[in-house]
């Protein structure tokens, strides 16, 4: 391989890159993972255990808060870097403080500690995709999200096996966490060595600025709603092939559980890490649309490892083969997604956009678990690998819809606009926002019932069908204007 096709690795950025992407992946796992299984250690009722999975939720609606960095300055370091340093000592202060109580007489502020962690994690996160989103340029952007996949997965390695197996051979689970505080101050470091981005756009001015002006930004664009339902589909077959991938090779193959361990989680980490190199490499020959496309479709034809796996016999060399492939792929195509989501975002709302693209695009990883248990247990696992590989069409084609849009994006700082159907797409986004808006209530429901405030299951149950219902319905009304406004524009230029 060329070595100037290396030479991006070497750079001072993919340095701070590769640290503030670790920094910005130690805490997901201690808050979720390592946190359970202290509490399972300490013999805390699987209840409790299960309302702290809850704090993970700061991730999905991080798009919240984050027009507030957007629109407020720091007094110190800048807009991006100011925030960055605020949230990684909130981190180094919150973790460290969890190795000084116990969840058996703690409890209460336990949680407390762990809903900080995981909103400054959060933050972090907004403010660092921010950060990486104005500093690259088109060319850069591509290494650049594959470094920092590289730094996050490190991470989350390291504060999730690595933390348990030292906890339980050598340093106790309260020395833990302050080694893992103590692992985040390469991150700021980073912070205080990296350059503020220069301000190429305006800063919003007001909060109300911050928070309308990245939404009409976005959806004043042509072919906002395509790229919208891109961003959701785009990974859909991944996520449906990983959703249940750990019980298919214990339950459905009949591997045993540490082997399953070993090759998935190790050897499926390696892969992905790899893949994530691999493909910020491929991104400099290739332009963002191509990238997208030859990533999205070896995605899709790796799960068809799992369906091989599900109708030959058992052999641990063939689960190997089939993990590494799946996960390698899927390395590539997170690489191109995350620069694509870059590209997408307005330097002026950075931290706003990145936050809101980013939480859409997890829909399909959250919510596909439910489908795909229901269509394991009627279809059995051969036909739902095979239709893992069919669930990942629709994001494919979309893409080819939005190809045009991707092109101009990537060589002009700027968007085309949207003139056609103005009152439709106006009812369309009122939808999503409607549904918007009922999922917080869901997840608002969801807190009440697990501190003893008891909502009714119905309400509950039709909080989330109607909310997934107006959501969909909004995106895929967006869409369809998408498609005719094409067709529109086609047949005015004939």
């Amino acid at each position: 391989m060329p070595n100037h096709y290396l030479q991006i690795f070497t750079r001072r950025n993919s340095a701070l890159l590769l640290l503030l992407g670790f920094a910005s992946g130690l805490p997901l796992a201690l808050t979720s993972g390592t946190l359970q299984a202290w509490m399972a250690v300490e013999n805390v009722d699987i209840k409790t255990i299960g309302f702290f999975s809850l704090v993970g939720q700061a991730y999905v609606f991080k798009f919240l808060w984050s027009p507030l960095m957007d629109r407020y300055t720091p007094p110190f370091l800048g807009r991006r870097r100011g925030w960055l340093l605020i949230t990684q000592l909130l981190l180094i202060v919150g973790i460290a403080m969890m190795g000084f109580l116990q969840p058996s007489r703690d409890l209460t502020l336990l949680a407390a500690l762990a809903v900080l962690i995981a909103f400054c994690s959060a933050s972090q996160d907004i403010v660092f995709d921010a950060w990486k989103t104005d500093v690259l340029s088109a060319a850069e952007r591509g290494n650049g999200a594959a470094i920092s996949v590289l730094g996050y997965r490190l991470a989350m390695l390291v504060s999730g096996g690595l933390a348990l197996w030292l906890a339980d051979r050598y340093l106790g689970w309260q020395a833990i966490w302050w080694l893992m505080a103590l692992m985040m101050v390469p991150g700021v470091i980073a912070t205080l060595l990296a350059k503020e981005p220069a301000l190429t756009s305006e800063v919003p001015r007001s909060l109300e600025q911050a928070v309308v002006a990245p939404l009409r930004d976005f959806f004043n664009r042509n072919n906002a709603w395509l790229i919208l339902s891109l961003i959701v589909l785009y990974k859909l077959g991944d996520a449906f092939a990983a959703s249940l991938t750990t019980i298919f090779l214990i339950r459905g193959v009949g591997f045993d559980a540490g082997d399953v361990g070993l090759v998935n989680k190790t050897l499926g980490l390696v892969a992905t890490i790899v893949g994530a190199l691999i493909g910020g490499v491929l991104m400099q020959r290739l332009s963002l649309f191509r990238a997208l496309m030859l990533f999205g479709i070896l995605q899709a034809v790796s799960n068809l490892g799992y369906w091989i796996l599900s109708v030959t016999d058992k052999h641990l060399y063939s689960m190997a083969a089939a993990v590494t492939v799946e996960n390698l792929c899927g390395g590539m195509g997170t690489a191109a997604f995350v620069a694509l989501l870059m590209t997408l975002c307005n330097r002026s709302f950075s931290a706003t956009q990145f936050a809101l693209l980013s939480a859409l695009s997890a829909v399909g990883r959250v919510y596909v678990g439910p489908v795909a248990g229901w269509f394991v247990d009627g279809w059995g696992w051969p036909t739902f690998y095979a239709f893992s590989v069919v669930a990942a069409l629709p994001g494919l084609l979309l893409l080819a819809g939005c190809r045009s849009t991707l092109e101009y994006a990537q060589k002009h700082p700027d968007f085309p606009p949207r003139t056609a159907f103005p009152t439709a797409y106006r009812w369309a986004l009122r939808t999503l926002v409607l549904g918007s808006l009922l999922l917080i209530l869901w997840l608002i429901a969801l807190a009440l019932n697990a501190s003893d405030l008891t909502v009714p299951d119905v309400i509950v149950s039709g909080l989330l069908k109607t909310a997934v219902s107006l959501m969909l319905a909004g995106i895929g009304a967006g869409t369809l204007l998408d498609f005719l406004a094409g067709r529109k524009l086609s047949f005015s230029a004939e």
